[in-house]
C-alpha cells in the first residue's frame, strides 16, 4: 500500500544523502573560497601623534604571510581630508609581525593618518598615488630611512 501512493524508503534515503552531500560540498566551497580571499598581508595602525605643524609620529603593525619585503603607503590629511603628508616606506623582508615606526613630514597640521595600503616590493599597480591639489607635491621626508617618492 506504501509503495502504491509513490512512498518508497529507499527514494526518500538517496534523497537525504544526495542533500547531505550537497550542503557539505557547498561549506566546502564556501571556505575555499573565503580562505582564498584573505589577504596574505595585513596592517593596522597602532597609534599616531601630530608633533608639531610639520610632522606626525606613527607607529603600524603589518602581518605577512612569508617574509617578503614589502611597500607601505601611508598618508596624512587635514581636516577638509586633502592630503598634506604622503610616503611609500619600504619595510624590509622579517619576520611575519613587524612594528612600523615612522616620522611623516606634513605640509600642515594633520587631522587624520591612515595606513592605505602594504604590497609586495615591486607591485606598484596596486598602491594608491598621493591626492594632493594640483601644483602641491608631497613634502621632502628628511626623518624617513628609505623614501620612494
Amino acid at each position: 500500500m506504501q509503495e502504491r501512493y509513490g512512498f518508497n524508503q529507499k527514494s526518500h534515503l538517496r534523497a537525504a544523502v544526495i542533500a547531505i552531500v550537497t550542503v557539505i560540498f557547498a561549506i566546502g566551497v564556501g571556505f575555499a573560497t573565503f580562505s582564498m580571499s584573505q589577504k596574505s598581508i595585513q596592517y593596522k595602525l597602532l597609534t599616531w601623534s601630530v608633533v608639531s605643524p610639520e610632522r606626525v609620529d606613527l607607529v603600524f603593525e603589518v602581518r605577512r604571510i612569508g617574509s617578503d619585503p614589502l611597500d607601505c603607503v601611508v598618508r596624512a590629511q587635514d581636516s577638509q581630508r586633502i592630503d598634506v603628508g604622503y610616503y611609500v616606506i619600504a619595510v624590509p623582508s622579517g619576520n611575519d609581525l613587524e612594528e612600523v615606526n615612522l616620522s611623516l613630514r606634513t605640509l600642515s597640521p594633520a587631522f587624520v593618518v591612515e595606513v592605505l595600503t602594504c604590497v609586495q616590493s615591486g607591485d606598484p599597480t596596486r598602491v594608491p598615488g598621493p591626492q594632493f591639489p594640483a601644483g602641491v607635491a608631497p613634502p621632502p621626508q628628511p626623518w624617513a630611512p628609505n623614501s620612494q617618492q
